[in-house]
């Protein structure tokens, strides 16, 4: 393990994030010698960032406790072309309106992980809409465009993955590397950023924008990836049978982003500390050690610590005591996510197929149909075992009906 002289890269080395680094001895130096000025860029596919994103919301959090100033990146403009790392399909183009809707959405984010000012080491929040949407095409091509060779494009992951498959690369994609490269000339120029950070999807995009800053201006810049995170199974990060764990409250209930992270496996759960809590070291070495009910009580404590990050102390504790008094009490306890069904359905009937599909237990009929025949589906914790059973106003419990998955996931359906 290398020893660094500056504080930012000793925390992110003993944490686990550093994946990859342009020059380690240069970036080390520079964080020495005094405050550098670094970004992650997030692009606005959607009104919420989800819990994937918050490996490098963390490290902008990390950069700023060190004494350094992160710049929060929105791909006002970027996301007009959508990034072609990792993907295997064009993304769907939104509209200026949706992109600026999703902006404000995910802007709520980084308040609670950041501290935004005029001073020296305050976040600043950049919009590369600001400076790529007043582009002149035929200059922009003149002057930044000889840079880059195709021969060199064609050889980065994002391109050879997509290439390989035989999956379409549209030209507009194939853009989206010289405007990311062109975003960390644009910072460098305004805020003297000199140091990109990201995941290791983003190293073609990031060593772009060294060469092209070098190559410009005569720029020093630097990057650094961290790796892409995986559960211990091989699950993708952020990502659950029923959706995106979403990082805004009104997006994701706080008690069902507890549950996702109480539901963390044994051998994820040191890791996720050191990666997503501010938790002493010390302290996550003699918790990853627990086994069996032990390490159910390690896995709270980390669902409270991730939770009250994101929503704040006050949520966090909610859902751990409505988790508490829906599992140890068996009680249909206040915070419980709700899903409201229309009053004339229920008198009707509703199936409990379509219900576990509206109330986000299950992703289809089909996944749903296999938990009542694998006993995992109860209403008001007594089990379902018939697909085609239908809900009515006979399953109301002083006015509402608990709806589980297994021991874990409830949902509190309502009339309405």
């Amino acid at each position: 393990m290398t020893a660094f002289k500056s504080d930012f890269l000793n925390t992110l080395q003993e944490r686990g994030y550093i994946h990859q680094c342009t020059d380690e001895t240069a970036l080390d130096d520079a964080a020495t010698e005094g405050p550098i000025c670094a970004y992650i860029g997030f692009d606005c596919t959607a009104p919420s960032l989800h819990a994937g994103s918050l490996l490098g919301i963390m490290m902008l959090r990390k950069l700023q406790q060190a004494g350094h100033k992160p710049i929060v990146l929105m791909g006002g403009g970027t996301t007009k072309v959508g990034d072609p790392s990792g993907k295997d399909e064009s993304r769907q183009l939104l509209s200026n309106d949706d992109i600026a809707a999703n902006m404000a959405g995910i802007r709520e984010v980084f308040s609670r992980f950041l501290t935004f000012g005029d001073g020296p080491t305050d976040a600043i929040m950049a919009n590369n809409a600001d400076w790529l949407d007043g582009l002149n095409y035929i200059d922009f091509l003149r002057d930044y465009g000889r840079h880059f060779t195709i021969n060199r494009m064609l050889s980065f992951d994002s391109v050879k993955t997509r290439l390989e498959r035989e999956h379409p690369l549209t030209f507009l994609e194939f853009n989206y590397m010289i405007l990311q490269a062109y975003d960390f000339l644009e910072l460098n120029r305004r805020y003297k950023c000199s140091l990109q950070m990201g995941g290791s999807d983003q190293w073609g995009n990031i060593v772009n924008g060294i060469d092209l800053g070098r190559r410009v201006d005569g720029a020093e810049l630097y990057g650094l990836t961290t790796a892409l995170l995986t559960t211990s199974s091989g699950a993708k990060m952020g990502k659950t049978a029923a959706g995106a764990v979403w990082l805004n409250a009104d997006m994701l209930k706080p008690y069902d982003y507890w549950q996702y992270w109480r539901n963390t496996e044994d051998a994820d759960v040191g890791r996720f500390m050191r990666l997503f809590t501010e938790m002493p070291l010390d302290e996550i070495a003699k918790l990853e050690t627990l086994e069996g009910a032990e390490l159910n009580e390690a896995k709270k404590i980390l669902a409270t610590r991730v939770t009250a990050m994101a929503h704040g102390d006050e949520r966090a504790t909610a859902a751990e005591e409505t988790a508490r008094q829906t599992f140890e009490q068996g009680v249909m306890a206040e915070g419980l996510p709700i899903q409201g069904v229309d009053v004339a359905t229920l008198k009707n009937g509703i199936g409990i197929l379509t219900l576990l599909v509206e109330a986000g237990l299950a992703a289809s009929n089909g996944e749903a149909r296999r938990a009542i025949t694998n006993n995992a589906i109860a209403l008001n914790d007594k089990r379902v075992t018939d697909p085609r059973y239908e809900l009515s106003e006979n399953d109301l419990v002083e006015g509402a009906m608990k709806l589980s998955f297994g021991k874990k996931r409830h949902v509190i359906v309502k009339p309405e």
